[in-house]
């Protein structure tokens, strides 16, 4: 054993000074540093992110190569420092990208997520609102003067020829539920997923009229930035992949998808699981699409029609710089 051990290492030795090297093994796929991404997400830890955690526990983000770690800051936050290029990915809704570019960020949306803009009007049954034109007169309580509950507000008041000065906006801060059930609002503003099924679960009888069946609007999405586009596109395409792919999962098995969020979610766990699991539900009708991903230039036509007659901004932009189709798989 001791004269092979000398031999072997007389032989490597020759080897090194006839300058021949031994072979180097070529890192696989899998194998090569993956790029951290630190996405914004604009909320906190929820189920309605199902996607994203799929992706990270199915190995899709891995496969694409990319680390990513979830950042739960504001959504003007996050567009500010993609917009900076100081983040390279981001998740945001159409109107945010819209103030954001007037403003000079080249933000670029490059995913829709979501294909129905997730805000609803809940009102009493009393109030006899029906469709927006029946919102004249009403007092409205909403979080305040901004954010998409505003903008969804505003968009069905333009689709019924409405002005803002018609109805009462009552500035609540995030209390919809408790100035609902306590008769304070009878009329509220939320997300689709979020306070029409709270109180449903708790057995409050309402009307519900949602944005999206009036009219349709550039709402959540993956944005980047114009500098990312020009220098790392293949960074976009693959990271867009992972997170299609963690939404068709979370679209065909909700159940899967519901106890993989409970890992990021932790909360999921001491709360009423049957409402969790219809907030789920209801956010993947919001998803759904023939086609996954794809942007719908009337949405963005649409969404700028209802910010201009905001006077959010006054001077039209050119939409075909604010989204794109281009990474979606062909």
């Amino acid at each position: 054993m001791l004269k092979k051990l000398v031999l072997s290492i007389l032989i490597a030795a020759a080897l090194a000074a006839c300058g021949v090297q031994t072979p180097t093994a070529v890192p696989t796929a899998s194998e090569k540093p993956l790029v951290h991404v630190k996405l914004p997400m604009g909320y906190i830890p929820n189920v309605q992110f199902a996607p994203f955690y799929v992706a990270v526990e199915k190995g899709y983000f891995k496969d694409a190569g990319i680390d990513v770690q979830f950042d739960y800051s504001s959504e003007t936050d996050g567009v500010a420092l993609v917009g900076a290029n100081t983040l390279q990915l981001g998740i945001a809704s159409g109107d945010q990208v819209l103030l954001a570019r007037a403003k000079g960020l080249p933000v670029v949306y490059v995913m829709a997520w979501y294909q129905k803009y997730p805000v609803s009007v809940i009102s009493l049954p009393e109030q006899n609102i029906h469709a927006p034109f029946d919102l004249k007169g009403q007092k409205i309580g909403l979080p305040g003067l901004y954010g998409a509950s505003y903008v969804g507000l505003r968009a069905l008041l333009y689709t019924a020829g409405l002005r803002e000065s018609d109805v009462t906006l009552d500035s609540i801060g995030y209390n919809q539920v408790e100035a609902f059930t306590t008769k304070k609002d009878p009329v509220i503003v939320g997300y689709t997923a979020n306070e029409p099924v709270i109180l449903t679960q708790k057995g409050y009888p309402l009307n519900e009229l949602r944005v999206s069946d009036y009219f349709k609007l550039a709402s959540n999405g993956i944005i980047t930035n114009e500098k990312t586009i020009q220098q790392n596109p293949e960074l976009v395409r693959s990271f867009v992949a992972a997170v299609l792919n963690g939404l068709q999962d979370t679209i065909n098995d909700r159940d899967a998808a519901f106890e993989i969020s409970k890992k990021y979610a932790t909360d999921l766990g001491k709360t009423d699981g049957t409402t969790q699991q219809q907030v789920l539900g209801t956010s993947i009708e919001l998803w759904r699409a023939p086609v996954l991903g794809y942007s719908d230039p009337a949405a963005w036509d649409n969404m700028q029609k209802v910010l201009l007659d905001m006077k959010m901004y006054t001077t039209a932009l050119d939409l075909t710089k604010a989204f794109s189709n281009d990474f979606l798989p062909k």
